[in-house]
């Protein structure tokens, strides 16, 4: 025990220990922001149809919360045979449209392989209703500069924005761009 006090009361001692945690924790910010930006330069690029709800929230400024068109999707699209349950971790099967709109091909409870012009999501099962599922991909929300949200709201109610993602091939998914696309503004 005295040993243990001797080496921490010895400064010498405690300066690498204090370098070394110091270091690692530049180190998990840099990998944090570093995983975001290989997101979106690495990463499969999908749009996505949303319309945007509930703009406002007192306590952390503007955002917009996206209710996603692939949010929902048919239970014959559950490619499984156990059925599916609330909180489960599933991936979505998506393909480009002709309107370059992804749409849903399949849900699996295990990432299936993507064809050419496919794409797979993760996503959570929030609730399973008789004939649909109804998904989370926690990219419901997204940040805007104050005074904006209002404006993608009302654009929302008139027409569908279009939601850029990013998928990296880890995963990792990130909202690149939202654009009101009759305005034509992002």
């Amino acid at each position: 025990m005295a040993d243990l006090l001797t080496w921490a009361s010895d400064p010498a001692r405690r300066r690498p220990l204090l370098r070394l945690l110091v270091a690692a924790q530049m180190l998990y910010v840099l990998g944090v922001a570093g995983a975001g930006y290989a997101t979106t330069a690495l990463g499969q690029h999908i749009v996505l149809a949303t319309t945007p709800v509930d703009p406002r929230d007192l306590l952390s400024n503007d955002f917009v919360r996206l209710r996603y068109a692939v949010s929902e999707a048919p239970l014959s699209q559950w490619h499984e045979a156990a059925p599916p349950r609330r909180r489960q971790g599933v991936f979505v099967l998506l393909a480009a449209g002709p309107d370059s709109l992804s749409t849903t091909v399949g849900v699996y409870s295990k990432a299936p392989m993507a064809g050419p012009g496919q794409a797979v999501l993760r996503a959570w099962v929030t609730d399973v209703y008789r004939h649909s599922l109804s998904l989370r991909f926690n990219l419901e929300r997204y940040y805007v500069p104050e005074g904006s949200g209002l404006r993608l709201e009302k654009a929302g109610r008139l027409h569908p924005l279009r939601v850029h993602v990013s998928i990296a091939p880890w995963g990792q998914a990130r909202i690149t761009r939202v654009e009101d696309v009759v305005v034509g503004k992002k």
